[in-house]
């Protein structure tokens, strides 16, 4: 029955890309059976939503920042709009994975798959979250962290129609395979990825980058209403991640205009990405390895800052 779901995903996916009802092929001689029934029989729980929030935690981030960054998600949580949003589904009921990453092989779970179906479940997350220590690890490897997490979907207890990374970061992917591969691959998985650019430090340097939305833009997400919220100002860590999570979980598109968290001088807006399977049917404004690239220059010159 999993197979049944992915291949819903997929059609999904398609339908966003095309545009066309006729994007949704048939999925098998049991397509029209009811998305309860292939939970129940494959022994797993329906929920609306399979979120996975991958947390950025390297070392360009100071300790404070990243003790910001844990409570804005503690903090989100236990909102009670994030928490209606889980409730208003068909079935009324998300599960939800958090785990930080820094290099390939940098990963920190925290309080593993949690349902979340009343303030409870979400208190749960948020108490583990709030408990757990404070870490920073070495490296930033996207491309490792989009890899794991989708393969975290088939490895849960739960069947859900959507299935959602939402992924942040403060600089480009530097280590591992390339960004674009593991992006398309989730993505072609009908696994919707959507951007949290911390841009706190937005400048250019070995290990960051000025123009890290439209990198995010262009080179992270993708899927169907995949979209980037950018994050400028230390102090707006929580209302963004509520926000975030208000959309994704709602599955709504940022409304026109929005972009929380942007300094005051500038119009508040999201950057919705072009529905589609992978990464945008444009070119990137930007080199997708522009990470790579910078920390070779930076490790041949013995290390020297730009």
């Amino acid at each position: 029955m999993r197979r049944r779901l992915a291949c819903l995903r997929r059609t999904l996916a398609l339908l966003f890309a095309a545009g066309l009802p006729a994007a949704l092929a048939p999925c098998g001689p049991t397509a029209a059976a009811p998305l309860h029934s292939a939970a129940a029989d494959a022994g797993t729980l329906e929920v609306d939503m399979e979120l996975i929030l991958a947390v950025d935690i390297s070392r360009s981030m100071d300790i404070e920042e990243l003790r910001l960054q844990r409570d804005g998600y503690v903090r989100a949580l236990r909102d009670p709009d994030v928490i209606a949003a889980a409730r208003g589904g068909l079935v009324g009921r998300i599960a939800v994975l958090y785990f930080e990453w820094a290099g390939p092989n940098s990963r920190n779970v925290i309080g593993g798959w949690t349902l979340i179906e009343d303030a409870s479940g979400a208190e749960t997350l948020a108490a583990a979250l709030e408990a757990g220590p404070i870490r920073a690890a070495v490296g930033t490897s996207i491309s490792g962290a989009l890899d794991w997490a989708a393969g975290e979907f088939d490895r849960n207890a739960y069947e859900g129609l959507r299935r959602v990374i939402d992924i942040s970061g403060d600089g480009p992917n530097n280590s591992g395979a390339g960004v674009e591969a593991a992006r398309d691959a989730a993505v072609a998985r009908g696994v919707t990825i959507n951007g949290l650019p911390v841009m706190l430090k937005a400048r250019d340097g070995p290990f960051s980058l000025r123009e890290l939305d439209v990198y995010y833009e262009d080179c992270v997400i993708g899927g169907p209403l995949a979209f980037v919220l950018p994050l400028h100002e230390a102090s707006k860590f929580a209302e963004t991640i509520r926000r975030k999570l208000i959309l994704e979980i709602a599955g709504l598109p940022p409304a026109p205009g929005e972009r929380a968290g942007a300094p005051a001088a500038e119009p508040l807006r999201a950057i919705p990405a072009q529905a589609g399977l992978g990464g945008m049917t444009r070119a990137p404004r930007i080199d997708c390895m522009i990470g790579e690239t910078r920390r070779r220059r930076w490790m041949e010159n013995g290390g020297w800052e730009w």
